[in-house]
């Protein structure tokens, strides 16, 4: 049966109630990358430019207005030259629960993709993920829970399919259809991280992430979406010890298997899911949504996470309190979910152990700590170069957009 997220909430509330406190409190202040480290220099600016191209898309448009959309990004982000014919490319949408988009990835534009990728030359295209804790889980003996059903709930499974696209479930396969491949150092990582071996399959690999709140993480956009690979053990050291959360999912996008054969992230944000998240939350649907596409994963992240702002911003003020946006609720509500989180995947030995998660003001994209901890582990803040894909954008978003994605 799934856990929905107010089942968590209510949870969470009770647990901070009863003042279970992590084993680790304070760390997370002291090892964590944190936020800041842009405005105090200690991320230097990259030398070379990293274009990212959006494209507008009226409020209402259609799902083939969107998936063309889709299409003029892609094409402008990317010459595809690293596609040889017969290649085999994996889609990696964000399908954590059967909600709608933009809960999880937007159907049409995954299609959109698929066909893309099979008229540039592509030989098979495979959808992936693994949904959330919440409503799967893996584990040695078994399953439970079902990503393949929750993608039929939402429409991925069906627009994928019509696409021309394969469908794979790891879950489906076993806890042995994953192997260990090993992080980039700096990630803090204890062990290497369980990914399904499919990889070892695929020559490229495309990110098709969504702009949302997070009510654990404060929001999850492209480098978090990386989560979805993982095995359920890699997932327990990932919520347990949380001092180190946020370098840790950034650090999944280090391995070689995903880092070596990502081309593209390209994200539909026509709509934005402004509150809570990740699986419900405030929707705001923009007179002029947005496409966001590049082969820079940081710099899609950059303007996805200026995207997700201006849409808070002009989010009622009503729905960003109390349940409706549990990240404001607090550090210790905030650790108390993740120690759910911690339960549900290791039980309550494992959750006595989890360590603080520590929770971010996020104002501007450089209070992130999901962006600090990857400028650090990349070495360098990308010179976001934003471009209008197909002349759809107002003057003023852009304008805008590009303030907030300058270094100052």
């Amino acid at each position: 049966m799934d856990i929905t997220r107010r089942d968590l909430l209510k949870a969470g509330m009770g647990a901070a109630a009863a003042s279970i406190l992590p084993a680790h409190a304070g760390q997370a202040h002291a090892t964590s990358a944190g936020a800041g480290g842009v405005l105090t220099g200690k991320y230097p600016l990259s030398t070379d430019p990293s274009p990212v191209l959006i494209a507008g898309v009226s409020k209402g448009a259609s799902d083939a207005a969107i998936a063309l959309a889709v299409r003029h990004a892609a094409e402008a982000a990317t010459d595809f030259s690293w596609l040889n014919p017969g290649d085999t490319v994996l889609i990696k949408p964000v399908n954590n629960s059967g909600e709608k988009y933009p809960a999880t990835t937007h159907p049409a534009s995954i299609a959109s993709m698929a066909a893309l990728l099979k008229e540039k030359g592509a030989g098979r295209v495979i959808v992936i993920d693994t949904a959330g804790i919440a409503h799967v889980k893996l584990s040695e003996g078994g399953v439970r829970g079902s990503t393949r059903a929750l993608m039929h709930k939402n429409g991925i499974y069906q627009a994928a399919f019509e696409a021309g696209a394969e469908l794979y479930f790891p879950e489906e396969h076993g806890w042995n259809a994953f192997f260990e491949d090993g992080p980039k150092a700096g990630t803090r990582w204890k062990n290497g991280i369980m990914v399904p071996a499919i990889l070892k399959a695929v020559d490229h690999i495309v990110l098709m992430p969504r702009t949302s709140r997070h009510m654990i993480a404060g929001v999850t956009l492209g480098l978090k979406a990386a989560v979805g690979y993982m095995r359920t053990d890699s997932r327990l050291e990932y919520h347990r010890d949380a001092a180190t959360f946020f370098e840790k999912h950034v650090g999944i996008n280090t391995v070689p298997s995903i880092a070596d054969k990502l081309r593209l992230t390209l994200t539909t944000a026509t709509k934005v899911q402004t509150t809570m998240g990740p699986d419900s939350g405030y929707v705001l649907e923009p007179e002029t949504g947005l496409v966001i596409a590049s082969v820079n994963l940081l710099a899609h992240d950059m303007v996805s996470l200026a995207w997700l702002l201006i849409g808070r911003e002009l989010t009622p003020a009503s729905e960003k309190t109390g349940f409706k946006d549990p990240y404001e609720m607090g550090e210790l509500n905030v650790s108390a979910f993740n120690r759910i989180c911690v339960f549900m995947l290791g039980g309550p030995c494992q959750a006595l152990f989890t360590q603080t998660l520590h929770q971010y003001e996020v104002n501007t994209i450089w209070d992130d700590p999901t962006l600090n901890a990857a400028f650090g582990i990349f070495g360098a803040v990308p010179r976001v170069e934003l471009v209008d894909a197909s002349a759809t954008v107002p003057a003023e978003l852009l304008a805008e957009l590009r303030q907030r994605v300058q270094m100052t």
